[in-house]
């Protein structure tokens, strides 16, 4: 371990605030070390605000703001896990996740959707059977987006 100035922020300007002037970091490898999430969202403050939590626990993060672009990024720089959104413009999450499945089989996908819970526009359950790990209805908590990450990931 060993001791370093770090600031913390949080969203919006001039919300730094100050973390203790030293700081141990914990230099051994934790769960979060080395894996790097993709976040495919056409929702910027979603995208925004999910990069910032996972960031916070030591994720590697990249964003995208649909599917064709999200399969660029995994194709340069292949992602462990990659949280997509259901609806969105241009290439939309069922598809992204069809896709993910074929070129990238070992790639862990969690599926997030706002839109029609338990109505005719559910499309979870359809992610599912695609191949997601993982649902998330949207809006969701900071916990439940950490649970769903940490335990796809150790599966």
């Amino acid at each position: 371990m060993f001791t370093r100035d770090l600031q913390a922020s949080s969203f919006g300007a001039g919300d730094a605030r100050p973390l203790p002037r030293s700081v141990a970091l914990d230099r051994t490898p934790s769960r979060a070390m080395a894996r790097r999430i993709l976040i495919i969202d056409d929702e910027e403050d979603i995208r925004i605000l999910m990069q910032h939590m996972l960031k916070r626990e030591g994720y590697d993060t990249a964003v995208a703001a649909e599917g064709r672009e999200g399969l660029k990024i995994q194709r340069q720089a292949p992602a462990d896990l990659i949280i997509t959104d259901l609806m969105m413009p241009g290439q939309e999450g069922l598809e992204t996740i069809m896709e993910i499945r074929r070129v990238f089989p070992q790639t862990k996908i969690i599926a997030m959707s706002g839109g029609g819970q338990g109505g005719v526009l559910d499309f979870l359950p359809i992610a599912t059977q695609l191949g997601a790990a993982r649902t998330i209805a949207k809006p969701f908590t900071h916990d439940q987006l950490l649970t769903a990450v940490r335990e796809v990931l150790a599966s």
